[in-house]
């Protein structure tokens, strides 16, 4: 073990009042940036994502680690084809590679923390996710805006190791 690094500090972050955090609606979520890789010394990153009914990705896998853990609500995920319900208090890893997706298949809200190490998916999602004033403001995009929203996410997703399983 190496000595402490004093140029680092403590990282707090307050999802509901903290003025200086990031929202992005993506496909249809709203997702807060709340550590990135420069918070972290590169080593993960921790999204805050609020998952409405019907919401989630399309199925898609990556060359990172992830991790959610499921706050409120419940979410679906489907890993390598097979379906799992994860409730408000468990956790999931998904190990690279793996095709995976989740979707609220509930008739209520869900909200996870996704932990991507090592990190770059906030990045990834800072450059073609709507920008939301807030974590309560639900994403509305017309048809034509999410269509480049999707269409941007594709051509970004091989900058980031993602590969959209369309």
């Amino acid at each position: 073990m190496g000595p402490d690094d004093p140029t680092r500090t403590i990282a707090v972050r307050r999802p509901d009042s903290d003025p200086g955090l990031p929202h992005y609606g993506v496909v249809g979520d709203d997702y807060t940036i709340l550590l990135t890789g420069a918070d972290t010394d590169g080593r993960y990153g921790l999204i805050d994502m609020h998952v409405p009914p019907g919401g989630g990705p399309p199925p898609h896998r990556h060359d990172f680690e992830e991790m959610f853990h499921v706050v409120e609500g419940e979410v679906e995920f489907t890993f390598r084809g097979e379906k799992t319900i994860v409730r408000a208090g468990e956790t999931v890893n998904i190990p690279a590679r793996a095709p995976h997706f989740f979707h609220n298949s509930s008739d209520r809200d869900a909200r996870m923390l996704c932990m991507v190490t090592p990190p770059g998916l906030e990045d990834y999602f800072s450059r073609w996710g709507q920008p939301l004033p807030d974590r309560a403001t639900a994403p509305v995009l017309s048809e034509d805006e999410a269509a480049e929203q999707v269409r941007a996410a594709l051509a970004l997703g091989p900058e980031y190791a993602i590969d959209n399983l369309l």
